[in-house]
């Protein structure tokens, strides 16, 4: 079993440190200055389109759920006949 860990510490060591590494840029000074900039747009709507679309359809979802919601509700408090 010793040998098993022992494999195992050696196979994941090599992983580790022959793995290249990425040059990353940093892009947080673009969107910090895309939100902070005054255009007028609301901030949850400034990274563009899809932001748009997402908003559009969390508003639909919710307004729809709320809507089902009090169908079911009102369905509810009504006795039903027989």
């Amino acid at each position: 079993m010793f040998r098993h860990l022992q494999a195992l510490r050696q196979i994941s060591q090599r992983t580790i440190s022959s793995s290249s590494r990425r040059s990353l840029q940093n892009k947080v000074p673009e969107k910090q200055k895309l939100f902070q900039e005054d255009n007028g747009i609301p901030v949850h709507l400034k990274a563009g389109t899809g932001d748009v679309l997402l908003y559009r359809l969390t508003m639909g979802i919710t307004i729809f759920g709320t809507g089902y919601a009090l169908f079911e509700i009102v369905k509810a408090s009504f006795p039903k006949k027989n």
